[in-house]
């Protein structure tokens, strides 16, 4: 394997490593008695220093976007990093961390099914093998979790968590033209702070500033969330993606599933089954075989 690849590889295991954690944090602070926006508007805060710096310096250094191109960041941002963060956030006060991962891992295969019924792509036998395998992978882990706590908790954050999938995976597939046209690095910065103004406008319309006073540890968290989660992967998965291509970077990123139910295991003390085990093996073939098309 080349240097350049080497190193690409490695940006991509980082990225997995570090989008694994998100779950993590945000159950670790809930106990704090932390409400979702308030948890991700902390987040989105201690990030958007960050995101400021990057996005600032890329647009003076390149053409200035026309209202067309803002429009769609817009639009873009307050769907992806917003709408699937926010959804993703209250689906994780129900069910465990692994399952919202694995849940959330289905994003590709969602992305090909918006490309088929609304871009006219066409749809494959090995697509749709990949899609078999991905929900019946979920299915296992459900039934994990139905063992765990009660139908209707599993039910209602599953749904949400789908409902991120579905989110992100709209964001995915309107981003691409985006991406070829401004770069991943200026996109995504640009993005992350369309997303960060309307977090923080959703927290103050719904809660008084006071709620940003919170436990020391829920700060802790959320900068952990922000800086291991949110800034390193993302800057990451762009390196990533621009060495090894989006389809090779996915690959690597089928890690993921696996390291946030270790995780789960080690630092939230959630039970690992055969079922949650048969399932994330099975989103994670599905992935695979998707990823090689």
């Amino acid at each position: 394997m080349s240097t350049s690849r080497t190193a690409g590889a490695g940006f991509a295991l980082l990225a997995a490593f570090g989008f694994s954690l998100k779950a993590i944090f945000i159950k670790l602070a809930y106990p704090y008695g932390v409400d979702a926006i308030t948890l991700l508007a902390l987040r989105m805060a201690f990030a958007l220093p960050v995101f400021l710096w990057v996005g600032l310096a890329r647009q003076r250094a390149s053409d200035a976007l026309s209202g067309s191109d803002w429009g769609r960041i817009i639009a873009l941002g307050c769907l992806g990093y917003y709408g699937a963060s926010i959804l993703d956030f209250w689906g994780l006060q129900y069910i465990s961390a692994g399952l919202e991962r694995l849940i959330l891992f289905t994003y590709p295969t969602l992305t090909i099914l918006i490309g088929v019924l609304f871009q006219g792509k066409s749809f494959s036998w090995r697509e749709g093998a990949a899609m078999v395998l991905c929900y019946t992978g979920i299915g296992f882990a459900f039934v994990h979790d139905l063992g765990l706590t009660e139908s209707r908790d599993v039910w209602l954050g599953g749904g949400l968590v789908f409902a991120s999938s579905v989110a992100y995976a709209i964001y995915l597939a309107g981003s691409a033209p985006m991406i070829a046209r401004l770069g991943a690095m200026r996109f995504s910065a640009l993005a992350m702070l369309v997303s960060t103004a309307v977090t923080l406008l959703h927290f103050i319309a719904v809660q008084p500033l006071s709620a940003f006073i919170q436990p020391l540890p829920v700060y802790g968290w959320s900068l952990a969330m922000a800086l291991f989660a949110t800034v390193i992967p993302v800057f990451a998965l762009g390196a990533a993606i621009r060495v090894l291509g989006a389809g090779r970077t996915t690959l690597y990123g089928m890690v993921g599933p696996l390291l946030t139910i270790g995780f789960g295991w080690w630092l939230l003390d959630e039970a690992i089954s055969a079922a949650q085990l048969a399932g994330a093996a099975l989103v994670v073939a599905g992935i695979l075989i998707v990823s090689r098309r």
